[in-house]
């Protein structure tokens, strides 16, 4: 048992590691000695682990992709326990937001996972990578699909303005959250709650019925963060542009 946790912890430490050094200095610089000196393992017990940096970035890869997942299920499973204590739906009693509100909260999740998780942000960086780390190994293609499926829910809520295309809205949200990961690289400021907040009190007024937009909070609903990063807690956006 012992040595079974001490293989498993080698191997979480290269991983680890590797995610460091891709995120720093980019997976085609990096050499699989670098990786095991930084993890304090010798060349040996690294070629145990994995036969080549390609294994090696494939299973960073798939750590990021778990840990993509959890992001995912929990921003569902908060909207479920919202929405069974208070209310349903984008105008439901309960206020809950819906679908938008799942995405608003979601979205600060994955911004706050790339801002503390290196490897969360070298799961993403690797999709650049022109060598495939795995088949259909695309962090940004995973998180475009999730979006685009509860923005469709959103529609069916009723809860997205009229002239409002989800696909159009998927795209908008995507290219934000993704270029605020990658300018986050070089200046943490892009993956504070402030910047996306203020990204929500301009979009959402665009993209919700106005009724669904006074149940939606732009800071997103997560216990514990008041006044993080100068937000207003809750920060609560009441009118469209041009009512």
């Amino acid at each position: 048992m012992a040595q079974q946790e001490r293989a498993v912890r080698t191997r979480n430490a290269l991983i680890e590691s590797a995610a460091e050094l891709f995120c720093k200095d980019g997976f085609d610089v990096v050499s699989l000695s670098t990786i095991s000196t930084r993890a304090g393992v010798s060349n040996g017990a690294l070629h145990f682990h994995f036969a080549s940096k390609a294994a090696l970035a494939s299973a960073v890869w798939e750590a990021a992709a778990q840990r993509l997942r959890r992001i995912t299920a929990e921003g569902r499973a908060r909207s479920e326990a919202t929405a069974t204590a208070g209310g349903t739906g984008a105008t439901g009693s309960g206020g809950t937001g819906g679908s938008l509100q799942v995405l608003v909260d979601t979205t600060h999740a994955l911004l706050r996972g790339l801002r503390h998780d290196v490897i969360l942000r070298a799961g993403f960086d690797l999709s650049e990578s022109p060598v495939p780390v795995a088949a259909g190994a695309d962090l940004r293609r995973r998180w475009q699909t999730w979006v685009e499926g509860v923005l469709a829910e959103a529609a069916r809520e009723g809860a997205l303005a009229r002239d409002v295309s989800p696909q159009d809205a998927a795209h908008a949200v995507v290219a934000a959250t993704v270029g605020f990961g990658a300018l986050g690289s070089r200046n943490a400021q892009w993956l504070s709650q402030s910047m996306l907040t203020r990204f929500w009190a301009l979009l959402l007024p665009r993209l919700a019925t106005e009724a669904a937009l006074k149940g939606l909070v732009a800071s997103g609903r997560r216990e514990g963060t008041a006044g993080a990063d100068g937000v207003p807690q809750p920060f609560r956006v009441t009118a469209r542009s041009g009512a």
